[in-house]
């Protein structure tokens, strides 16, 4: 048995997060803009909607300490959400000199700096936050998911997002991922009530037992058009998500169907979430990391869900390697029977931007065990010109 000098110091070595005590600060934040295009050409959901080429922002915070940290946002396109791609760039213009000097690993007040800097726009405050997660988990030389709370388990169990094509293309699709692993499978409906119908019956009947299958409309229903459609699907095993644009449209929706129920659009703060408790709105909610503003309230909001018994689908608006690591970290860090699924979004485009990023494997996903993210930006995206330099 060693010393006592001897064993504080082992432990001072293993938990450096113990050790340090000097503030660190900001001094530079730095984004890139760089194109993901997708392995199927293109990705369709309701409305007719449709993305090509996700443009994507990856940011970096550095330190005065030398410590560096990374976040990514792509919202999905400029029709899905109140968020934008340039959108992300021309408010980080005007967030960033507010968080020069400013404390990295002091997640709670850095967002209330960002939050007194620029109301509302939390797509904008969400590759920080994460990025400052990422600097965190460096400095205590831990893994991201420990420090939002604990790593469950040895992996968590993805979906697969079938973008709106014909019935026929989209059963033979699901097929597909079917044999590359994965069990859930989110159909993008949303369009005609009558096709839709036939989506979800012909899917439906492509899958096997312990396979789990969620209509998502995206809003993409009319109340009545909604209607018809949980009616007409009422022997199938099938989630209803998202089926209106208005949150009280879908409540009416829900009261009319035994369908378990998901909510998506509608939720994007701790007060929504309170509401659809209170009216039992949802079986499910879909939390995404850049809607809420980051890591930090994206937590907040997983851990309530937790206290509460919802279930959860943690995931973003869309992005490459460094959201998908964000994702892993906060989906592995949930216990494991409150997270419905997660997604693997680097694995439905063509180009890669970090190393060490998670790679799925049988429809599974696993957060890196090495600090913070666990990815380091390819030295091709970070030697390119960028969009945005401050500090």
């Amino acid at each position: 048995m060693g010393t006592i000098q001897e064993l504080v110091g082992g432990l001072a070595g293993r938990f450096r997060i113990l050790s340090f005590s000097i503030p660190m600060k900001i001094t530079k934040i730095t984004a890139w803009q760089v194109d993901l295009p997708l392995h199927e050409g293109n990705y369709k959901w309701s409305g007719g909607k449709s993305v090509d080429v996700f443009d994507s922002t990856l940011v970096r915070v550095e330190t005065d300490a030398g410590v560096t940290g990374y976040g990514e946002a792509c919202p999905l396109g400029p029709v899905y959400l109140p968020s934008y791609a340039k959108g992300v760039r021309a408010g980080l213009s005007e967030l960033a000199p507010a968080l020069i000097g400013e404390d990295p690993t002091q997640l709670g007040k850095l967002n209330q700096v960002m939050d007194q800097a620029m109301k509302g726009h939390p797509y904008v405050k969400a590759p920080v936050d994460v990025a400052c997660w990422d600097v965190l988990g460096k400095v205590a030389n831990l893994p991201a998911s420990d420090l939002l709370g604990g790593t469950y388990g040895e992996d968590f169990v993805l979906y697969r997002a079938i973008s709106q094509q014909s019935p026929e293309e989209m059963a033979r699709n699901v097929q597909g991922y079917r044999e590359e692993g994965y069990r859930r499978f989110q159909l993008k409906v949303g369009g005609d009530p009558d096709v839709d119908i036939e989506r979800i019956r012909q899917v439906a009947a492509v899958l096997q037992p312990g396979d789990k299958l969620v209509a998502d409309a995206n809003t993409g229903w009319l109340k009545h058009e909604a209607m018809r459609v949980v009616r007409a699907v009422r022997d199938v095993d099938v989630y209803i998500e998202q089926p209106c644009l208005r949150y009280e449209d879908c409540l009416s929706v829900r009261r009319n169907t035994d369908h378990p129920f998901v909510m998506d659009e509608s939720i994007d703060g701790i007060p929504e979430i309170l509401r659809g408790e209170q009216d039992l709105a949802m079986d499910v909610v879909n939390i995404k990391i850049s809607k809420f503003g980051g890591l930090t309230k994206a937590r907040q909001a997983r851990d309530l869900c937790v206290s509460l018994g919802i279930a959860m689908t943690l995931e973003d608006t869309w992005g490459g390697d460094v959201v998908t690591a964000a994702i892993a970290h906060l989906a592995h860090s949930t216990p494991t029977e409150f997270l419905f699924t997660s997604t693997d979004f680097n694995s439905y485009v063509t180009r890669s931007i970090a190393h060490g990023a998670p790679q799925r494997k049988n429809g599974r996903l696993a957060a890196p065990r090495t600090p913070g993210l666990g990815i380091e930006p390819m030295e091709e995206i970070l030697s390119g010109e960028p969009a945005l330099e401050v500090g």
